[in-house]
C-alpha cells in the first residue's frame, strides 16, 4: 500500500536506523580535569609541578595573564585534579541521567589543563592516568551501555610535541595565530599516516577501546582529509562514530563525516529563546537545514548549545523555564542532545575559563537541582519514543509556534511538536501533514499530559508560554473505538 509522499518512509529504513547506535545517542560531555578525582592527589603531585599549580576543588576558575615563558595563559596551567579513575566511578551517574555516550575533552599528554596542545598522541596524560585506566573506563562504560568518544585534535599540536621539530610536518603557521598551537601539514603523507592511515595510527589505535572520535576544528582539516580519516576509522571499527566540530552551516560537510558537532542548530535555538528570531523563522531555518543536509547525517550529529568553549546555559538563560524549552527542543529535533557536565545541576559560568568550573558533587548527589529532574524526564521520553530518535522530520506551517513532526513507519509513533517560546499563550491550529492521523483521533501531550483531538486534519492545542508540547495518538481503553486499526503501523 502506498503511503503517499508526505507519510512514513520505508519501514526497513527506520529499522536500520534503530539498529545503529549512532542514531540513538544522548551525549554527556566532560572536561576531564574538572569532573571527578579518583586517586589520591599526593600520589600524583609530581604531575602538577611548576609552571602548573593545583587548586582546591571548591575554587572557581578565573582569567589569568599570558605567560610568554611557556606560551600559555596562567589559567590554562591551573588544575583541579580530575582523572580517568574518578570518571569511571561516576559512569553510573551519567547513565542514570539518561546519557549513553560520554565525550571526553582531550586526554593525551599536554602542558595545559584543556590539552588541546598535544605533546604526545601515544601517551595518556599521567595527570589523568594511563592506558590501563583508559581501558578500564571503556570496559566499565560498555558494561553500563555507555560508549566513549574521544577528542581528536589533528589540525595542530602543542609546540612541545616531537613533530613540532620537523619543519616538513608543519605549515609554518599556528592555529588562529595562537603561538602554542603550530598547525600540521596534512599535505605530507607521513603526517596523515601517523594520524589515521597506518595500522598503529592514533585514530585506529584508540578505536580498540573507544567507540568514536569528535574532531576538533574539523573545518580546518578540509573535506578531503576528513573523508580519508572517516574511512580509516570505519576500517578500524565499522560502527565507529566520526563527528566533526563545525561552527558554520554544516550541510556540505556531511559527505566527509558521519555527523556534525552541530553548533549551528544550538545557536538558532538560543537566538529564538532570547527573542532574536521568531519561532516561525526558526522553523524555516530547521526545515532548510534538513532539506540541505538529509535526515541521516543529522541523526548522527550532536546538537550543542553549551560546551567548554561557550558560556553555560544558566548564564545565557537564567530562567529555568527557558532552559526547559531548550532541552525539550534538543530532545525533539533530529540529532543527539549534548549535555555539558554540570548543566543538569545549574552550574553557571561565562566565557573561558568560567564555563570550565569544577563539578559540584554535593549538589549533584543531593537530588535538589530542579534541572536534574527536568533533564531526566526529557531524556527518558526520548529513549521511549522511536520517532524522536530516528524519525523523519516534517515541517509544520505555523505563525506563532515552532512546529514540526517526527515520524516513523507507524502512525502510533508520530510525535507532533509544538513550541511556544513567547510570553503569551498561543492557540493556533496546525496541520501535522499526516493522513493517518484520522478525524477525531484522541491525542495526548507526552510532556504536560494534556489531551486534544484531531479535527479535519488539524490539531488545535493551547500552548502556554515557554512550553514545548509533544503530541502522540492516545491509547484507547479496551472496547473503545480504534481509530488507527487499519492504518500503517
Amino acid at each position: 500500500m502506498s503511503q503517499g509522499c508526505h507519510n512514513t518512509s520505508d519501514p526497513r529504513a527506520i529499522e536500520e536506523r534503530l539498529a545503529d547506535w549512532r542514531n540513538r545517542q544522548v551525549v554527556y560531555q566532560v572536561f576531564v580535569d574538572r569532573f571527578a578525582s579518583g586517586r589520591e592527589m599526593a600520589a600524583r603531585a609530581e604531575h602538577y609541578a611548576h609552571p602548573r599549580r593545583l587548586v582546591p576543588w571548591s575554587e572557581q576558575p578565573s582569567r589569568g595573564r599570558y605567560r610568554h615563558d611557556v606560551g600559555a595563559c596562567s589559567h590554562e596551567l591551573a588544575f583541579w585534579g580530575g582523572d580517568l579513575a574518578g570518571l569511571t566511578a561516576k559512569l553510573g551517574y551519567i547513565r542514570d541521567l539518561g546519557c549513553n555516550v560520554l565525550y571526553l575533552s582531550p586526554i593525551f599528554r599536554a602542558l595545559t589543563n584543556h590539552k588541546y596542545d598535544t605533546e604526545d598522541f601515544g601517551a595518556i596524560d599521567p595527570q589523568f592516568g594511563n592506558d590501563a585506566d583508559f581501558a578500564a573506563l571503556c570496559d566499565r562504560a560498555a558494561d553500563l551501555g555507555v560508549r566513549i568518544v574521544l577528542d581528536g585534535v589533528f589540525n595542530h599540536v602543542g609546540r612541545r610535541h616531537a613533530w613540532a621539530s620537523r619543519p616538513d610536518w608543519l605549515t609554518g603557521t599556528c592555529w588562529r595565530d595562537v603561538g602554542n598551537l603550530p598547525e600540521l601539514r596534512l599535505e605530507n603523507t607521513a603526517v596523515r599516516e601517523a594520524l589515521y592511515g597506518a595500522p598503529d595510527s592514533v585514530v585506529r589505535r584508540y578505536l580498540q577501546h573507544a567507540a568514536g572520535w569528535r574532531l576538533d576544528v574539523a573545518c580546518d582539516l578540509g573535506p578531503a582529509y576528513l573523508a580519508e580519516l572517516t574511512r580509516a576509522a570505519h576500517e578500524a571499527r565499522p560502527d565507529a562514530l566520526v563527528v566533526g566540530e563545525f561552527f558554520n552551516y554544516p550541510a556540505a560537510w556531511f559527505g566527509s563525516v558521519d555527523g556534525a558537532v552541530n553548533i549551528f542548530s544550538g545557536a538558532v535555538l538560543l537566538d529564538m529563546l532570547k527573542g532574536g528570531a521568531s519561532p516561525g523563522k526558526a522553523a524555516r531555518i530547521f526545515a532548510d537545514l534538513v532539506a540541505d543536509s538529509g535526515i541521516e547525517p543529522l541523526l548522527r550529529s550532536w546538537t550543542v548549545v553549551s560546551n567548554h568553549d561557550k558560556p553555560r546555559l544558566k548564564t545565557e538563560l537564567p530562567d529555568l523555564a527557558d532552559r526547559k524549552v531548550l532541552w525539550a527542543l534538543m530532545v525533539a529535533l533530529p540529532g543527539a542532545p549534548l549535555i555539558y557536565y554540570g548543566e543538569e545541576i545549574g552550574l553557571a559560568g561565562d566565557s573561558d575559563p568560567a564555563m570550565r568550573g569544577p563539578m559540584d558533587w554535593d549538589l549533584a548527589n543531593s537530588g535538589r537541582a530542579p534541572e536534574q529532574h527536568a533533564i531526566r524526564k526529557l531524556l527518558a521520553l526520548r529513549h521511549a519514543q522511536p520517532a524522536l530518535q530516528v524519525g523523519d522530520y516534517v515541517p509544520i506551517a505555523a505563525d506563532r509556534l515552532l512546529a514540526f513532526a517526527r515520524r516513523t513507519a507507524s502512525a502510533r509513533e508520530t510525535v507532533v511538536v509544538l513550541c511556544n517560546p513567547g510570553r503569551e499563550e498561543v492557540n493556533e491550529p496546525v496541520c501535522p501533514r499526516d493522513s493517518w492521523l484520522l478525524d477525531s483521533l484522541p491525542m495526548r501531550d507526552l510532556v504536560g499530559g494534556g489531551h486534544a483531538r484531531m479535527q479535519s486534519g488539524r490539531l488545535e492545542a493551547r500552548v502556554p508560554p515557554r512550553t514545548v508540547q509533544m503530541w502522540v495518538a492516545a491509547e484507547e481503553p479496551a472496547g473503545r473505538y480504534n481509530y488507527l486499526k487499519r492504518v500503517p503501523g
